[in-house]
C-alpha cells in the first residue's frame, strides 16, 4: 500500500520528477512554517468552533447569503488534523489517499460545503486579477476539490461550491500597537473534483515504474538545480 497525502498529488501535477524524488525516494527540502499563517488558521477555527458548538450560522454566512452551519460531527478535529486528516483507502490501485481539511459547513438538506482559510498580505487584494495572473489560485481550486473527492468516498453529500475563506493582512496601519488587522475576503468556488480519481491512479503507476521523469520548467526546485549545475560546471 502507498499512502499519498493531497499535497503529493499536488506536486505530481506541478512537477514529476520532484514528486518522485519526494515520495518514492524521500529526497526533499526542507521549508520553514508559516507560523503567521498558522495561527490566523487557528484562530479562524475557533471562531468556526463557537457557532459550531452553539449550532448557529457564523456571521459570515448571514453575510453572503449562505443556508448553513458550521458542521458538528466527532470527527472534525480528526479531519482538520494535518496529521490524520480524512482518508479512503481504494483497494483497486492500493492507495491510501488523505488530506486535512480546514472547515465544514453542513446546510439545512445534510450536504456539506467544503471550506479552506487562506492569508495574505497585498496592498489591493483583488481576487479576480490574481486568479488570472497567477497559477497558485488554481491549486486552491484543487485542493478543495481532492476534499470534495474524499467526502464523497466516505459517504457523504458534498456541494459542488467550495469557499476560500481569505485574510487580508493591512500592511499600511499609521499604528501598529500590537495588533494586526485583516480585510476579509470570501471567495466561491466552483469545483468538479471527476479528474481526481484518475490522477491517484496515474501518480501511483508512476511511483511502480523504475523511470526518473523530466524535470519541470514551471518548476522552481529544478531550475535551482539546472541552474547550479550548469555553474558548477564552469568552475
Amino acid at each position: 500500500m502507498i499512502k499519498l497525502s493531497r499535497s503529493s498529488i499536488e506536486q505530481y501535477l506541478n512537477c514529476k520528477r520532484c514528486f518522485i524524488l519526494m515520495y518514492k525516494y524521500k529526497v526533499r527540502l526542507n521549508t520553514l512554517p508559516f507560523t503567521l499563517n498558522s495561527a490566523v488558521d487557528n484562530l479562524c477555527k475557533n471562531e468556526f468552533d463557537y457557532y459550531r458548538e452553539k449550532q448557529e450560522p457564523h456571521p459570515l454566512f448571514l453575510e453572503n447569503n449562505i443556508d448553513a452551519v458550521p458542521f458538528k460531527h466527532e470527527d472534525i478535529d480528526k479531519w482538520r488534523n494535518n496529521f490524520q486528516g480524512i482518508s479512503y483507502y481504494d483497494s483497486n490501485t492500493d492507495v491510501h489517499f488523505y488530506g486535512a481539511v480546514d472547515d465544514v459547513w453542513v446546510k439545512p438538506d445534510g450536504e456539506l460545503i467544503l471550506s479552506d482559510i487562506k492569508s495574505t498580505s497585498k496592498n489591493n487584494f483583488d481576487w479576480e486579477e490574481t486568479w488570472n495572473k497567477y497559477e497558485y489560485p488554481k491549486s486552491y481550486r484543487r485542493q478543495l476539490e481532492m476534499y470534495q473527492w474524499l467526502f464523497r468516498k466516505n459517504g457523504f453529500k458534498v456541494s459542488n461550491t467550495a469557499y476560500l475563506v481569505y485574510f487580508n493582512g493591512l500592511k499600511n496601519e499609521p499604528m501598529f500597537n500590537q495588533t494586526l488587522k485583516f480585510e476579509l475576503h470570501l471567495i466561491k468556488l466552483d469545483c468538479n473534483d471527476n479528474w481526481v480519481s484518475k490522477t491517484i491512479s496515474d501518480a501511483k503507476n508512476l511511483m511502480d515504474q523504475d523511470i526518473y521523469p523530466d524535470g519541470s520548467f514551471g518548476c522552481d526546485t529544478c531550475r535551482y538545480l539546472k541552474k547550479r549545475w550548469d555553474v558548477s560546471q564552469k568552475i
